[in-house]
C-alpha cells in the first residue's frame, strides 16, 4: 500500500498528497480548498506570489467550520516571494494574515532570487524595459538566514526551500545552520531532476512534485509511457502521475478547481518495480536525448544551476 505521509527531518509528518493552489482564478479558490479538506486531503499548498491567499484562508475557514477538518490535523505551507526576500518575516506576516492562521507548518523561499523590494509593483516588478527588476547582488544564503530566525517565533514549524538545484543547494548547505525540511521542484518523468532528487534524499531533504502533469493542459497524460502504465493498472494517466512521486518517496501537489477532479486525484495507486522501469526508461531517454520538458521557468535571466538550464546571470553563492 502507498505510504500516506512522510516524516521530515523536523520530526513532522508531511502528508504524500497535497492540494496545491496555483494558478487557480479569483473566485474560485476558497471552494476549491473547502472541497479539499471535505475529500481528505490534509496539506495546503500555497504562496504570496498567487494573490489568493485570502481566499485559500476562506476555504479553510469554512471548512473548518464545516468540521470537515480541524486546524492541528491539516499541513499548511506557503512560500516568501522574491520582493520580500530581504524582509522574510514581513512576507510571512503578510500571509498569515490573509490566510488567516496563527502558524504555518512550513515557510518556503519560492525561488532564490531577489527583486526590488521598492519596485513599481509588490510582486512583479519591472524595469522600463519590461524586464524583471532583479536584485542582482542578492544572496540567497541571506534569505536562509532570516528564515532560520523564523523558528524561534511560534510562526512556523519549520522551514524549506523551492526550486532549488544540487549547486544551489551545495551552497545553502555549506553555510546553514538548518537544514531545509524541503525542496519543492518540477518534477514528472519528463523532468526527473535525478540529480537533485538524489542529492535531497542524501542530505535529508524531503522533495515535494509540483506541476506532475506537467503544467496547465497536462501535457505529460499523452505520453506513451505514462499510458501504458495506465493500461497496466486500470487508472488514469493522472492517477499514475500522481502515484509515481509517491513510490519515489516524495509528496506531490495535485491541483484541480473542480470537484470532481479535487475527488479523482485523492486515488494514490502502488506502482510496482515493473510500472516505474517502464516511467524511469522513458525519463532515462529524454534526458540522454536531451528532450527533458520543463514547464515552468520564469524568466529572471539567472542561471540557478539546473543542467538543462545553463544559460542566465551568476549570482553570489549561486552556480
Amino acid at each position: 500500500m502507498a505510504p500516506s505521509t512522510f516524516k521530515l527531518n523536523t520530526g513532522q509528518d508531511i502528508p504524500a498528497l497535497g492540494f496545491g493552489t496555483w494558478q487557480s482564478a479569483p473566485g474560485e479558490v476558497a471552494a476549491a480548498v473547502e472541497n479539499a479538506l471535505k475529500y481528505g486531503y490534509k496539506l495546503i499548498d500555497a504562496a504570496y506570489c498567487y494573490a489568493n491567499e485570502d481566499e485559500v484562508g476562506q476555504g479553510l475557514k469554512a471548512a473548518f467550520e464545516k468540521g470537515y477538518a480541524k486546524r492541528e490535523d491539516i499541513f499548511i505551507m506557503t512560500k516568501v516571494w522574491n520582493t520580500y526576500s530581504s524582509r522574510v518575516e514581513l512576507g510571512l506576516d503578510k500571509s498569515l494574515k490573509a490566510l488567516g492562521l496563527d502558524y504555518v507548518d512550513l515557510f518556503l523561499v519560492h525561488w532564490p532570487v531577489g527583486m526590488n523590494p521598492k519596485g513599481n509593483d509588490d510582486r512583479f516588478p519591472k524595469l522600463p524595459d519590461g524586464s524583471r527588476d532583479i536584485v542582482w547582488d542578492h544572496d540567497h544564503v541571506a534569505t536562509w538566514k532570516q528564515m532560520e530566525g523564523l523558528l524561534g517565533t511560534g510562526k512556523v514549524r519549520g522551514i524549506g526551500v523551492c526550486n532549488y538545484s544540487k549547486p544551489y543547494l551545495e551552497q545553502l548547505l555549506a553555510k546553514a545552520d538548518v537544514v531545509p525540511a524541503i525542496n519543492q521542484i518540477e518534477n514528472h518523468p519528463g523532468l526527473p531532476q535525478q540529480e537533485v532528487v538524489d542529492f535531497c534524499k542524501e542530505k535529508g531533504i524531503h522533495v515535494v512534485a509540483y506541476s506532475p502533469l506537467g503544467s496547465t493542459g497536462g501535457p505529460m497524460m499523452q505520453s506513451e509511457a505514462v499510458t501504458k502504465v495506465a493500461e497496466r493498472k486500470g487508472v488514469s494517466p493522472s492517477t499514475v502521475l500522481l502515484s509515481y512521486h509517491v513510490a519515489r518517496g516524495s509528496t506531490v501537489l495535485a491541483k484541480s478547481v473542480t470537484e470532481s477532479r479535487i475527488k479523482a486525484n485523492k486515488e494514490i495507486v502502488d506502482l510496482d518495480a515493473d510500472d516505474m522501469k517502464i516511467l524511469n526508461d522513458y525519463s532515462d531517454t529524454l534526458v540522454k536525448e536531451g528532450k527533458i520538458q520543463r514547464f515552468v521557468y520564469p524568466p529572471f535571466g539567472i542561471n540557478f544551476g539546473f543542467p538543462d538550464k545553463l544559460t542566465g546571470r551568476s549570482m553570489p553563492n549561486g552556480f
